[in-house]
């Protein structure tokens, strides 16, 4: 499901959603992002759950991660991000505005440390300044394809190019699919550049962890998606090289 991302247009652009009610309960007090909704349709698609929902007198969407959900219901939530224009592939249709949420409960939630997004299913792909998600994998040596680069020369010369398109192979390390309308790769060549030792890419290609691919795409330093999501460094609307 292509549905996102990407979301994707990750985007697009992401911004925070935290609309205070206008009449605070307790719970709302204590937790001022919290949002109380009742569900008015459920959609379910492979990986997600969109959801029509009353939120303080306003009807908005929302979607998270796939879970029974019923009309009527009331449901709370306080971590989202709006996307404007978001069109799911797999619907075959665009919200005008819809919040992916972190999570729904149908408990009040209380106030806690901002955390980001990462607890969407796990699908979320992690905000970092260039390491990869997990440790750089030990064994990995692959040598650039014609005209591209390795990560070391990438981070090394990283403003030259900024903006630029260009290529990079790598063996795949880690996959979040259909996040906000892209799907998310990490890849490694066995080299580093000090810390930064892992690529990520965005992409509507699909690959499986362990393979050796080359994508083309444009690089793009400090790129802050909100929530946490920052990049140093990171590939965007990339196509993998046949």
């Amino acid at each position: 499901m292509r549905s996102l991302f990407i979301i994707l247009a990750i985007l697009i652009g992401f911004t925070g959603c935290v609309k205070k009610n206008k009449v605070p309960t307790a719970q709302q007090s204590a937790n001022p992002a919290m949002h109380e909704v009742k569900v008015q349709e459920v959609i379910q698609t492979s990986n997600y759950t969109y959801l029509k929902v009353t939120d303080n007198g306003a009807e908005n969407w929302i979607a998270v991660t796939r879970q029974e959900a019923a009309a009527g219901e009331v449901y709370y939530y306080d971590q989202a991000l709006e996307m404007k224009n978001f069109k799911s592939k797999e619907l075959d249709r665009t919200f005008e505005t819809i919040y992916f949420v972190q999570g729904i409960s149908k408990e009040p939630i209380s106030a806690a440390p901002a955390q980001g997004m990462g607890g969407m299913g796990g699908n979320m792909p992690e905000g970092h300044s260039g390491k990869a998600a997990d440790a750089q994998k030990e064994g990995i040596s692959v040598a650039p394809a014609e005209g591209s680069v390795s990560i070391s020369q990438l981070y090394a010369s990283r403003n030259d190019y900024s903006a630029k398109k260009i290529k990079m192979k790598g063996q795949v390390v880690k996959v979040n699919d259909e996040v906000m309308g892209k799907n998310w790769i990490h890849i490694q060549d066995g080299t580093k550049d000090g810390e930064n030792f892992d690529l990520t890419i965005t992409t509507l290609d699909k690959v499986t962890v362990g393979e050796v691919v080359t994508f083309e795409g444009t690089i793009t330093l400090k790129k802050d998606f909100g929530y946490g999501y920052f990049y140093e460094l990171i590939m965007e609307e990339a196509t993998l090289v046949k």
